[in-house]
């Protein structure tokens, strides 16, 4: 069982780091171009990142915390 919790917390990170990185490019591209107006853009995403980071966190979280309970 604790090899499934190690698996899934490192899916679980793998998948933070590859959202987070989409984002990141997503707002550079957003800041650097002409005919995009940055306020949308990061009105648009600002609360989608919150919502992914804090869920990712939760779930990490909740696998260590199972973890420890075993």
């Amino acid at each position: 069982m604790n090899q499934h919790s190690q698996r899934m917390t490192l899916i679980a990170t793998v998948s933070l780091a590859i959202i987070l990185m989409a984002m990141v490019a997503v707002m550079l591209i957003g800041l650097f171009h002409d005919k995009v107006n940055n306020d949308k853009v990061f009105e648009m995403l600002s609360p989608a990142f919150q919502t992914i980071v804090g869920g990712f966190i939760g779930l990490i979280t909740g696998i260590k915390i199972g973890q420890a309970d075993e």
